[in-house]
Formats: structure tokens, C-alpha cells, sequence
């Protein structure tokens, strides 16, 4: 009778720990889906302070509506980039510059985020347009990286064979890493998209880009995968 009852309650404790773990495999991406979002909102929202108070969503509607501050960040960044398409917004971009560059720590600070972001969304450059498998830290360790550049004309020539700069990020924050050059006879580039390859660093490895099937289709996975009940006594 004790025998029956302890296993009784060894089942209903397994049962209650497998509905506790899927309950959290549901809720805690859709919670941080949702926090990172609000986070983002949030700080959108900021953008309504360039409006006079009196014209903010706030002070016409009666309520706070999250979300408008990302439309009117959007509508500005549309705006400017009209505006910059004519030789009137052209020169008016000219000055500013002009401005900046006279200033100390500004200059250097605009001019690196000025040329990262024409390097990473220009659409002839390749900048972030491949993944790369290198041999690195050593021989027989692999890193994943991110092609910035391969017009190294001095590295290349002093080093004897074309080069490409990779990025290779830290996991799981992608926004920090480090470059190294690479032959480019010894860079691996992959089929990999970029979104799937940044899941990856960002998962620690656990979300990968899935397998490639003898047909070369990606294998179906599950959006969720739920934890089983192990085998019965």
C-alpha cells in the first residue's frame, strides 16, 4: 500500500513539475516579447517632446496611446530623407557637417557613426551581407563572423594574400565583439541568413538556422517545444 502510494505521488509531482515547465516555455518568450516592445514604444514616445504640448497625442485624444511617438520618429526619418534628395536638403546637410567637424570630440564621434551607417546600409556595399565560418582562436576552433569589408588594399599587400575584415560578436550581445583579418581563401561563407545567424549568437547556439534536408529544404520545427512526461514506473 505504501509502495502504491509513493508512486502515486512521484507521478503527481512529475505531472506537476511538466505542466509548470510548459506553462513557462509559453509565457516567458511572449512576457519578453512584449517588455522589449513596450521598452521600445517607451522610448519612441519621446520623440512627441519636439511637439508643442498642446499637439501631443496626450493633450488632444485625453489618454496616453502607446505607439505614437514610434509613427512620428518614422514620419520624421521619411521627412529627412525627402528633404536630403534635393540640393536645397543637400546643402542645408553640408553646413551641419561643416558644423561638427569644428568641433572636437564631436568630429570623430559623427564621423565613425556617420561612415558605420553608410557602410551597413548602403546597398552596393557587403558589409553585413555575409556570414563567415573563420578558423578562430586557433586551428580546429571555428567562429561565426560577419563580412565588414574586404578593400584592405595595404593589409592585403603587406601581408601578401587578399584579406577580409570579420566581425565576430560576443554572445549573447551581438553589439560587442571584435575584428580580426582573415585570408580570403580561408573564410568559409555560408548560406546562412543574417537573422538566423544573429538568433543563433543570441540563443548561446540553442536556435539554429535547422538542418538542410536531402531535398534542400530546411526541416519543419515546432515553434514551441514542449517538455514531455518521462516514462512511467
Amino acid at each position: 500500500m505504501n509502495r502504491a502510494r509513493q508512486v502515486a505521488e512521484a507521478r503527481l509531482g512529475r505531472a506537476l513539475r511538466l505542466y509548470f515547465i510548459n506553462g513557462l516555455l509559453i509565457w516567458v518568450p511572449v512576457l519578453v516579447t512584449v517588455l522589449v516592445v513596450r521598452f521600445i514604444l517607451d522610448l519612441m514616445d519621446q520623440t512627441l517632446l519636439v511637439l508643442p504640448r498642446t499637439l501631443r497625442p496626450d493633450a488632444l485624444l485625453g489618454l496616453h496611446v502607446p505607439g505614437f511617438g514610434a509613427l512620428l520618429g518614422l514620419l520624421i526619418v521619411f521627412l529627412t530623407g525627402l528633404l536630403v534628395t534635393n540640393f536645397i536638403g543637400r546643402a542645408l546637410v553640408a553646413i551641419g557637417e561643416d558644423l561638427l567637424e569644428r568641433i572636437p570630440f564631436v568630429r570623430a564621434l559623427y564621423s565613425g557613426v556617420k561612415s558605420f551607417s553608410e557602410t551597413v546600409f548602403s546597398k552596393s556595399g557587403s558589409s553585413f551581407k555575409k556570414v563567415l565560418l573563420v578558423e578562430y582562436p586557433r586551428v580546429g576552433l571555428w567562429s561565426m563572423g560577419f563580412q565588414t569589408t574586404d578593400h584592405l588594399e595595404e593589409i592585403s599587400e603587406r601581408l601578401g594574400e587578399p584579406q577580409v575584415c570579420v566581425f565576430i560578436p560576443t554572445t549573447p550581445n551581438p553589439t560587442s565583439g571584435f575584428i580580426i583579418f582573415v585570408p580570403r581563401a580561408k573564410c568559409i561563407e555560408l548560406d546562412m541568413s543574417i537573422d538566423n545567424a544573429m538568433k543563433m549568437i543570441v540563443t548561446l547556439g540553442v536556435v539554429g538556422p535547422g538542418s538542410h534536408s536531402a531535398t534542400g529544404t530546411h526541416a519543419a520545427h515546432p515553434a514551441v517545444t514542449l517538455a514531455s512526461p518521462g516514462p512511467r514506473d
